[in-house]
């Protein structure tokens, strides 16, 4: 696979047509079978789509949509932060250009001070991702997802760790 650059990923607002086309999408495979809720009817778009002081984005590549974020303001000054990439799109690289492109929005555009977000403690290709990036584990959460008990790490990111990590 060709290497990929922000430039060659653009994100823009995300639409409602949009949700229509990621509804759609593929289920994911095996390992990733639980984060499928997050496309579906009642998932994160359907919570975080309209919500005031909330930006949904669509990254696209090649004309094709391949993932959406959401950073949606808790406070003055602090957001959450959730990202899904299309199924046959996971661990290509996509998410690191994604998630780096709506982190700097959120820092110099939405003037955050603090993201944070929370992943499954057995999604390590994720955690690996955020760790990268220089989100830091900030404690343990259990939620329930359909009906389920999932575990949780809370991880956060302040805008001068990320400042920091983009210097090198």
């Amino acid at each position: 696979m060709p290497s990929k650059s922000n430039s060659d990923i653009p994100i823009r607002n995300l639409l409602y047509d949009d949700i229509l086309v990621i509804s759609d999408w593929p289920s994911y495979q095996a390992c990733f079978k639980e984060l499928d809720y997050a496309l579906r009817k009642r998932g994160w778009l359907s919570e975080y789509f309209g919500k005031p002081d909330t930006k949904c984005y669509a990254a696209e590549y090649s004309g094709e949509i391949i993932g959406f974020a959401i950073l949606s303001k808790t406070s003055e000054t602090e957001a959450k932060f959730r990202i899904a990439l299309k199924p046959d799109k996971t661990g290509s690289g996509y998410g690191k250009i994604i998630t780096s492109t709506v982190l700097n929005n959120g820092f110099t555009i939405m003037k955050i001070k603090k993201i944070h977000l929370i992943v499954r403690e057995n999604n390590s290709m994720a955690i690996r991702l955020y760790k990268n990036i220089g989100f830091a584990e900030s404690g343990k959460c259990v939620k329930e997802i359909n009906g389920k008990a999932v575990d949780f790490l809370v991880m956060d990111i302040y805008y001068k760790q990320y400042l920091q990590k983009l210097k090198g």
